[in-house]
């Protein structure tokens, strides 16, 4: 079996340990779901939202929440940390090419963010299966406006 995201990963389970503002923007996560998964849209069919993120060096995506059947692929490779909504911390290196699957029961998701730790831009790919246990969460208006079908 390889190795998961978590087996590579420094892990610390304190929310309290997480600075201000980050913890603010997690609260407020909490009150308003943000259902972008990624940085673009670039794709969305009747079956699936193709996202992409792009981080410069230091750059970080915000608090998003997962709630459909996805997988994630490294494009670039990179170091990242994440803060997840169970209070933990994951810093980790991705390889180009690395990808994970993640399955959600009704009712069930996760909430976390994604800030590049690497000296270099940090490129993912992600796939939302819209047909999952959950429905979908409804995007903000102007999301798909430049989305290929």
């Amino acid at each position: 079996m390889a190795p998961t995201m978590l087996d590579k990963a420094a892990v610390r389970r304190d929310k309290s340990k997480w600075p201000a503002d980050i913890a603010a923007e997690f609260e407020h996560e909490s009150k308003n779901p943000n259902p972008c998964v990624g940085s673009m849209l670039l794709s969305e069919t009747e079956r699936t939202r193709v996202w992409m993120i792009r981080l410069a060096p230091g750059e970080r995506v915000g608090f998003h929440r997962h709630v459909l059947d996805y997988f994630w692929t490294s494009v670039s490779g990179g170091r990242g940390r994440q803060h997840v909504h169970d209070g933990t911390t994951i810093e980790c290196s991705y390889q180009p090419g690395e990808t994970q699957h993640e399955t959600y029961a009704a009712g069930a998701f996760k909430v976390h963010d994604l800030e590049n730790l690497g000296d270099r831009e940090m490129v993912f790919m992600t796939v939302e299966f819209l047909n999952s246990a959950n429905k979908p969460m409804p995007l903000p208006e102007g999301v798909r406006a430049n989305v290929a079908a």
